[in-house]
């Protein structure tokens, strides 16, 4: 029992030039690198909102590559929110 790994999830709000330049597929590209589930979606607003489920420390390994400035386009900021995983994702959409 003691090797079991709870899954959380981030919703993390993405701001600056992140539309049309690759970055939800990059996102999607390094979830999974890290295993975990979960969506890149635009919204109307330009930002971009990342939702990932897993452990926690791939969850922020995430975070760090979304604020890492490697990223396409600008990031300008990175507002999260951490949660109970929802369970509901079974891999990682862009949307």
């Amino acid at each position: 029992m003691g090797d079991e790994v709870e899954a959380v999830r981030v919703t993390a709000w993405v701001r600056g030039h992140v539309q049309g330049v690759g970055f939800r597929w990059w996102t999607r590209s390094k979830a999974l690198e890290l295993g975990l589930v979960g969506a890149a979606t635009n919204l109307r607003d330009g930002r971009v909102e990342v939702v990932a489920e897993g452990p926690r420390d791939a969850c922020e390994r995430l975070l760090g590559h979304l604020r890492g400035g490697a990223t396409p386009g600008r990031v300008d900021s990175v507002v999260e929110r951490w949660s109970s995983s929802g369970g509901t994702f079974t891999g990682f959409d862009e949307r």
